[in-house]
């Protein structure tokens, strides 16, 4: 099947049809066969008139023997139809559609989809859906029925006739990627019988077969993409004739504390990786405050050791600052020349930044996503750091590791993420979890609170003021909004600004400029300002050892993963910290998504739950990673599936590392459409 050809070679679709399918990112025939229905009607049976039932939606056929139209009332038009069968009768009701008495004829059969209203001792069938009994093979009545996703001008029998016609003109062009003894192997169906059956199930049965295998290959070709992805970033590297670990010794040795067995043994595998021919491709997962930065400072000295450029790039330039200071301060003793490259640096200074980068004035180089921009040069970089994975995708990742010399490649990520799309999201990596909390850290305590509290709330503020710590206060919104009822951070700036007279309030937010927001962070951090009231920009990395207490307003609207994560900013020292989750939402569900806030600390079990509640798309925007959105599979559901089509990937690329071979023709071409797809988003 040519997956691009248009729309317009389909009977029935004109070029209002078109665009109203673009709405919905339909472009082509391959868009349209994989806009799989969002769910399905049993209508296999009919349901006699003298057993229908109020509330329920039930499938009929039967006679009409009446029909009246009325107007009730101006703008309101109701056709009642009498239908009867051998059990007994009922009366069929449509709203605003007069032009359907000409099509309904008496003595003539109906088959009716419609919900049940007993009304003064008779059944009326409200109608969702209805055609002439005498109609041959019906896509809507008598089976299983798919329903779709769908826009305003496209109603579910359009979809049902458009799909039976691709299924009709193009199934037998659908190309088979796995063997005769792959399917029997993995029980999967035929790729044809599987669309077939995804659009129009004969039964349940095969219906839950037909997801299955279409699921698994998604999750196969993904995998198999990111091994390619991974084969192609991993020829032999250049450098590391010499290895010089002193610099790392002297790190080490003049640290204030000693290093986590968990920090120890992850040092340990980068080791082993950077000492090998081809280059290393690993992500270190860490929850808040396991000591993923050091472990990052030890892998750049390694770097410089032997005579590289390091290099670390990170998501805002707060958090890219923020790194420079604790990173120059370690460096500097050591003779390590350190520098910091932001989007906002006047132009002359960063020409000039440039020029030095690139005759090797600088061993380690700290930036934004200004480091992607082709006017930067290095002079040998064979590592680059990459902080907060999940706000770059794979395109960035590739961009970056291209100006190096083939690098060893070291993300890392504060944001737990679950099993399943660890695997997803980095299946092209190496994965080391660090599991262990530096000692002397407290847990911090997490309270859930009502709106109408806050007097509360203000006591233990200005209890932990006194002491000489600090305060966060995050909100959802910038300013307020008429259509939602949320704390917005202007008008908590001035609540907070009376309330608590005396001490100095900062107010943060994404709408400011780098220049203020930087200006406002470093009065925070210098602990000028004691109360800064912000919007989640403070989410990630930022680093205030004095701030003992996040107050979260409006907690409900945020996920657990995102609660967690501003809960890290607090319990940073050695003092006790807590975090206050503020919210007038009386929702049992929420209430109770909170309540596991206040139980454990735990970020990935909350990531869990959070993927539970939400799914994969919100819980983390698989776009920005360079994944196409997954069509079947859900990566809540489908773990089984992902483990299986991963093993049959490893087997495939062992046997054949570049899918050469001629059984692998269809297969090869499906896997590099999807590598090309990955590194254009």
């Amino acid at each position: 099947m040519n997956k691009s050809t248009s729309l317009q070679y389909l009977k029935g679709i004109g070029p209002k049809k078109i665009k109203l399918l673009e709405r919905l990112d339909i472009m082509d025939i391959d868009g349209l066969l994989h806009h799989v229905p969002r769910n399905y009607e049993d209508r296999s049976t009919f349901c006699p008139l003298a057993q229908l039932k109020n509330e329920q939606t039930e499938t009929i056929v039967a006679e009409v023997c009446g029909l009246e139209e009325l107007k009730p009332r101006r703008g309101l038009t109701l056709l009642k139809v009498q239908l009867k069968d051998k059990t007994g009768s009922c009366v069929a009701v449509w709203f605003n559609q007069p032009y359907l008495k000409k099509q309904i004829k008496i003595g003539k059969e109906l088959i009716i989809t419609g919900k049940i209203t007993r009304r003064n001792g008779i059944n009326e069938i409200n109608v969702k859906e209805f055609e002439q009994s005498s109609a041959d093979d019906s896509l809507s009545a008598g089976r299983i029925v798919p329903c779709y996703p769908s826009t305003d001008g496209l109603n579910q029998r359009f979809w049902r006739d458009i799909q039976h016609k691709i299924l009709k003109q193009y199934l037998d062009e659908i190309p088979e990627i796995f063997s005769e003894e792959e399917r029997l192997q993995y029980k999967l169906f035929s790729v044809k019988k599987a669309w077939e059956q995804i659009h129009f199930p004969s039964d349940i049965t095969s219906l839950e077969n037909a997801r299955y295998r279409l699921a698994f290959e998604e999750l196969y070709i993904l995998q198999l993409s990111l091994a390619i992805l991974r084969q192609e970033a991993t020829g032999s590297k250049q450098g590391y004739a010499q290895i010089n670990n002193e610099l790392c010794k002297k790190l080490v040795s003049k640290l204030p504390f000693s290093l986590t067995n968990a920090q120890q043994r992850i040092i340990r595998e980068l080791k082993s990786d950077m000492e090998a021919t081809k280059p290393m491709q690993r992500l270190i997962q860490g929850d808040v405050g396991s000591g993923k930065t050091i472990i990052a400072a030890w892998a750049l000295l390694r770097a410089v050791g032997s005579g590289y450029q390091g290099i670390l790039m990170v998501p805002t330039e707060i958090l890219a600052r923020q790194h420079f200071e604790s990173l120059n301060s370690l460096f500097e003793p050591l003779g390590v020349e350190t520098i910091l490259l932001t989007g906002s640096l006047p132009l002359k200074e960063k020409q000039d930044i440039l020029g030095d980068i690139k005759n090797n004035k600088y061993n380690v180089i700290i930036g934004t996503h200004a480091l992607f921009q082709d006017n930067v040069q290095f002079f040998n970089s064979s590592l680059v750091v990459i902080d907060e994975q999940h706000r770059f995708g794979v395109r960035q990742r590739a961009a970056l590791e291209s100006k190096g010399m083939n690098p060893d490649v070291l993300v890392m990520s504060a944001t737990p993420i679950p099993r399943t799309l660890a695997m997803t999201l980095y299946g092209d990596l190496d994965i080391s979890i660090l599991d262990e909390l530096p000692p002397g850290r407290k847990e911090v305590l997490t309270y859930c609170i009502k709106s109408q509290a806050k007097q509360k709330l203000y006591n233990l503020l200005n209890r932990q003021l006194k002491k000489g710590e600090q305060v966060y206060i995050v909100c959802p919104l910038v300013e307020e909004s008429e259509k939602l009822d949320l704390k917005n951070a202007i008008d908590v700036y001035e609540e907070i600004s009376k309330k608590l007279f005396g001490w100095k309030v900062g107010l943060v937010h994404g709408r400011m400029n780098s220049v203020e927001k930087e200006s406002v962070m470093k009065s925070f951090t210098d602990g000028d300002i004691k109360i800064l009231v912000s919007t989640t920009v403070i989410e990630v990395g930022v680093n205030v050892p004095l701030a003992t207490v996040m107050v979260i307003e409006d907690a409900d609207r945020f996920g657990l993963a995102q609660l967690h994560q501003l809960r890290g900013r607090v319990g940073r020292g050695t003092k006790q910290s807590y975090c206050i989750l503020v919210t007038s939402n009386k929702n049992t569900l929420a209430l109770k998504r909170l309540k596991l806030l206040t139980e454990t600390n735990d970020g990935f079990k909350l990531a869990e739950e959070d993927l539970k509640a939400r799914g994969a798309g919100e819980f983390f925007g698989l776009r920005q990673h360079g994944l196409p959105t997954f069509k079947i599979a859900d990566l809540q559901k489908d773990e089984e599936i992902l483990l299986e089509a991963r093993n049959l990937a490893v087997k495939v690329l062992r046997e054949d590392a570049l899918l050469q071979k001629g059984k692998h023709e269809n297969l090869k071409k499906c896997v590099y459409e999807y590598v090309e797809k990955m590194v254009k988003f």
